[in-house]
């Protein structure tokens, strides 16, 4: 019973960590898209503008692999939880800092410096986060490993919601002269409300049982994944880097691309919160499709399907069909990617240094999400769109090679445990968790 309720706590703490951190992150890139060309870089050409703007998205994913680094390697030695704590006060501090900047008109050049040293806080944040979030709904786990660790995952579309709702709402209310004045700040200083729940909850889970049993403490997990383990890290970074790739394009780009095009950008906005709400059961509907199917087949089919669908994404949003497009690519073909991968991140490496090369591996694959937006604002202006759609297949392509490289991982238990069930997370030796063989 105690188990269980642990598993609650921790799944519902990694729930509600991923919704706060990523309706920080995305809260910014869709402020990015819409906002910060006119607020803080006012100076330039709007299209200019619109690229330095998601320059600065950019920078968070920089960062996102050191934060995976240096999180992992606390949490790997001191703890998962200690490290949760630290990453989500981060985060609701830098965005909330972010809602007080002044702006390009005000103070210059400080603005958008201001602004990226803070992006570059969210992006060491969030970094940190996910693996750590992801190893305590995993470990905690006695079954269902796929689905109960991709709550961390669905945390993300639903911080999308979230920070796309009040970006939404806040303009609806004041005005878009006030909006673009003053009022693009309140979502970003409600951060510090959310905080605070996410802290209440997070300070009530316990430290995973597998952590906890583990003997074998390395002192350098970081040198341990890239001697013992480097084959598994770039695989790891090639399965997922089409998923972020996918997601920054449904989710960033279009949001510039379809207002260029003539979309009404409430259009958009509401088309982006219906396909993020949807793409949480997504998510969760694959994820546990994972637990039975295994982790290949799932990430296989979706990659194949993403690669198919970036050839009609551009011409459904040309003709008007936002809500098509993002629906289908959004809430139904990208989760098919991304959901397994909290479960497969987890099963690649050993407890010692499960928390460095799950974060790593992730964040790494995650810089496609940051430059893609940057990348794609500038093909599209020398190439068009379907140059565009070719470089999506070939990420798709490249997810397809690795995934096929690495081996199923569904039925591999973290503690090592060779004859563990599929999915279980349970300790090997410990009572009342002996498994038949897989």
């Amino acid at each position: 019973m105690a188990s269980t309720t642990q598993l609650r706590r921790a799944v519902t703490s990694s729930f509600l960590g991923s919704v706060i951190e990523y309706y920080d992150f995305l809260l910014y890139a869709t402020a990015s898209a819409v906002v910060f060309n006119k607020v803080f870089f006012s100076s330039l050409d709007p299209l200019v503008g619109t690229i330095a703007s998601f320059g600065t998205f950019a920078t968070g994913y920089l960062a996102r692999p050191l934060g995976g680094v240096l999180f992992g390697h606390f949490g790997d030695l001191l703890g998962r939880k200690k490290m949760l704590v630290l990453t989500m006060s981060l985060m609701g501090v830098a965005s909330f800092l972010i809602g007080l900047l002044p702006t390009y008109a005000q103070v210059g050049w400080l603005a958008p410096a201001g602004l990226v040293l803070l992006r570059v806080v969210q992006g060491i944040s969030v970094g940190g986060e996910w693996g750590g979030a992801v190893l305590m709904s995993a470990e905690h786990a006695t079954s269902r490993r796929g689905l109960w660790a991709s709550f961390t995952n669905a945390g993300a579309p639903c911080g999308m919601v979230l920070s796309t709702a009040a970006l939404t709402g806040t303009a609806a209310l004041v005005g878009e002269q006030a909006f673009l004045q003053w009022g693009w700040r309140v979502p970003f200083l409600l951060s510090l409300v959310l905080l605070a729940v996410g802290l209440f909850v997070r300070m009530k889970v316990e430290e995973t049982p597998v952590f906890q049993a583990e003997r074998k403490r390395t002192s350098a997990p970081l040198m341990d994944v890239l001697r013992h383990h480097p084959r598994t890290l770039l695989l790891g970074v090639g399965v997922g880097l089409s998923a972020f790739v996918a997601q920054s394009t449904l989710t960033t780009f279009i949001l510039a691309y379809g207002v260029h095009a003539g979309t009404p950008r409430q259009s958009i906005l509401n088309a982006l919160t219906l396909s993020s709400a949807l793409a949480v059961i997504g998510i969760l509907a694959w994820s546990a499709a994972s637990d039975r199917l295994g982790r290949r087949p799932v990430v296989l089919a979706g990659a194949v399907l993403m690669a198919a669908f970036g050839f009609a994404l551009f011409p459904l949003v040309d003709n008007g069909l936002i809500v098509l497009a993002l629906v289908v690519g959004q809430a139904v073909l990208h989760p098919m990617m991304y959901g397994p991968l909290a479960a497969l991140y987890s099963e690649l490496f050993s407890t010692g240094s499960r928390y460095t090369g799950a974060s790593l591996g992730y964040q790494l694959a995650g810089l496609g999400a940051g430059l893609a937006p940057l990348l794609f604002a500038q093909v599209q202006a020398s190439a068009g769109t379907t140059a565009i759609s070719f470089i999506l297949a070939a990420f798709c392509l490249l997810t397809v090679l690795c995934t096929l490289a690495l081996r199923e991982t569904s039925r591999t238990s973290l503690t090592g445990d060779l004859s563990a069930e599929r999915g279980t997370g349970q300790l090997a030796g410990s009572p009342g968790t002996d498994v038949a063989p897989a």
